[in-house]
């Protein structure tokens, strides 16, 4: 799974720019041009890393860092503040607000690519892992294969990449609109019950004998890797 990046920014000649550079290195880009849209957006779908334009329409922002950094669910979602000011207080205001890092424009497109980089492998490792692993299920991404306990497992594409969604939040519990948006794409319109169809299939495939279902269903909320299923192999 791609790591997905929100660049909040008014001025498309850069939002362009940025987009272009972020797809071929094979991150998944969204765009917002207003800041209390993406603030909407953010209560809706929360990206792996944001780009962040200092001066915005409808909301500034400082104001959206600071909102984003009073929220449980985004307290830890790393941060680049884009901006013309270079003044040394004004990086010492915007890093005190939350951010994680600083880019004064014009900027070096290389270096923000390498702070981007930088700051998902700190906050995200799983998504630059090569092999993820939980319990005694094994993703390997380079060779695209899948092993319980060293038995290889085939998986179908969808089914594959549900698991490689669920190795990276092991033991958070998704609706199955937030597996529709991250898993099938925003763009796609296909019923919810699709996500329980492909769960029923993954399930069988996962556990063809009496082995322990890693997969736990959450009534009225969705579904998680089950954070015991870790332990419970580990014992």
């Amino acid at each position: 799974m791609a790591a997905r990046i929100l660049v909040v920014e008014d001025e498309e000649a850069l939002t362009t720019l940025l987009r272009y550079n972020f797809e071929t290195e094979g991150y998944e880009v969204e765009t917002v041009a207003r800041g209390d849209e993406a603030d909407t957006r953010l209560k809706e779908r929360i990206p792996d890393l944001v780009v962040l334009d200092w001066m915005l329409p409808g909301l500034s922002g400082i104001e959206l860092c600071r909102r984003l950094r009073a929220r449980p669910e985004t307290r830890q979602l790393p941060i680049i503040m884009l901006t013309a000011r270079g003044e040394e207080s004004e990086r010492v205001r915007g890093l005190a607000t939350g951010a994680d890092d600083y880019i004064v424009k014009p900027f070096s497109v290389p270096e923000l690519l390498a702070r981007v980089k930088g700051l998902l492998r700190r906050a995200s490792p799983e998504r630059l892992a090569t092999v993820l692993t939980y319990g005694d299920i094994e993703l390997d991404r380079e060779k695209r294969r899948v092993a319980r306990s060293g038995r290889p497992i085939d998986l179908g594409p969808t089914e594959y990449r549900l698991l490689e969604f669920f190795l990276e939040h092991p033991g958070r519990v998704f609706s199955r609109e937030q597996l529709l948006d991250s898993v099938w794409g925003r763009d796609i319109y296909i019923d919810e019950r699709t996500v329980d169809v492909h769960i029923g299939r993954l399930r069988k495939l996962l556990n063809p004998g009496r082995e322990q279902d890693p997969i736990r269903t959450v009534r009225g909320a969705g579904y998680a890797l089950d954070d015991r299923f870790a332990k419970i192999e580990q014992a």
